[in-house]
């Protein structure tokens, strides 16, 4: 049975096909989020630090770090800041620490940039999740040599120097290429965590069932963990967190074992709680049961993410301090 093991200063994540549904929390990403962007240039963490806070309690278990800023008052200074290979790799330690000081769960080090993500893996504590390798031949010639040093897995991501081709067989090949040249690295199937490409469905009838049907084939052919950005199956459409909820559930029931998403969303937790549930992935309904328990402090008039917090806070005061599972 394929297991992908991430771990932390203390706790240890199991990604696989026996294991809960691997929910990687993706806000602390300064794409797209101008405020979180100014404040990381004026060495301000407080949204950092507080996201990484929220989205433990609600649930996620992983936590994706993004350094992918742009620092436009800098650049307009110094040109060196128009370059992302200068502002990212002591931005992501500077990032890494801040979070591993702040939650002890592991963490997903997500960049474009081979220094930003060498320069996370260095301060990283435990075994983190590297984001991400392409098919791209320069790419798994930069990243790999990584992922083999440091013994870390890796999210392999299904496009190549070709781009993103809309046909389910030729991202499966690119995955399969991945998956092949990694292991003349030496790095074995269980380190690859293959992210398929979910298409908006928006914009391709078809996308749910090719992801299923990838997801799948992945699965029994590979034997490989997979993931996707849970989002982009509703990007452009009106109330995507209800699109959301329902391709999750259905995806999990395909085999997927991760997602990189938003924990802080209640309807999606919602969903991926009851599927782990119906999975028989949540032993006797417990968790299922602690949960149901922060969904009645909801209908009590607590925001979703002051009723995980406050869950989270009571349960914490009960744990030992081994080494756990998150």
């Amino acid at each position: 049975m394929t297991r992908t093991v991430l771990e932390s200063k203390t706790k240890t994540v199991i990604i696989g096909f026996d294991e809960p549904f691997c929910v990687i929390g993706e806000r602390i990403n300064p794409t797209g989020r101008k405020k979180l962007a100014a404040e990381l240039e004026a060495g301000n963490f407080e949204t950092v630090i507080r996201d990484a806070l929220e989205q433990v309690a609600c649930g996620a278990t992983v936590l994706d770090v993004n350094s992918g800023a742009v620092f436009t008052n800098k650049m307009a200074l110094d040109p060196r800041y128009a370059d992302n290979n200068f502002v990212e790799p002591p931005l992501m330690k500077a990032l890494i620490e801040i979070i591993q000081a702040t939650v002890d769960v592991p963490l997903c080090i997500d960049s474009s940039v081979p220094a930003a993500l060498e320069a996370g893996l260095a301060a990283c504590e435990g075994r983190p999740l590297l984001n991400s390798v392409t098919g791209e031949e320069d790419r798994m010639e930069l990243v790999l040599p990584l992922v083999k040093k440091y013994n870390v897995p890796v999210v392999a991501i299904s496009n190549d120097d070709t781009g993103i081709s809309p046909d389910p067989d030729v991202r499966f090949a690119v995955a399969k290429k991945i998956v092949e040249r990694a292991a003349d690295f030496g790095i074995p199937a269980h380190d690859i965590v293959v992210d398929p490409l979910v298409m908006p469905v928006g914009a391709m009838g078809t996308a749910g069932q090719q992801v299923f049907a990838l997801v799948r084939r992945l699965r029994e052919e590979l034997g490989v963990n997979t993931t996707c950005g849970a989002s982009n199956i509703s990007f452009g459409l009106p109330h995507r967190h209800g699109i959301n909820a329902a391709f999750l559930p259905m995806a999990i029931g395909a085999g997927m074992t991760s997602a990189i998403m938003n924990p802080v969303r209640q309807v999606e937790m919602e969903a991926i709680r009851a599927a782990n549930f119906l999975m028989n992935h949540d032993s006797n309904g417990g968790e299922w049961i602690r949960f149901a328990k922060v969904l009645e402090a909801v209908e009590a008039g607590m925001s979703f993410a002051e009723a995980s917090a406050a869950a989270s806070q009571s349960a914490g005061g009960r744990r030992g301090g081994r080494r756990g599972r998150a």
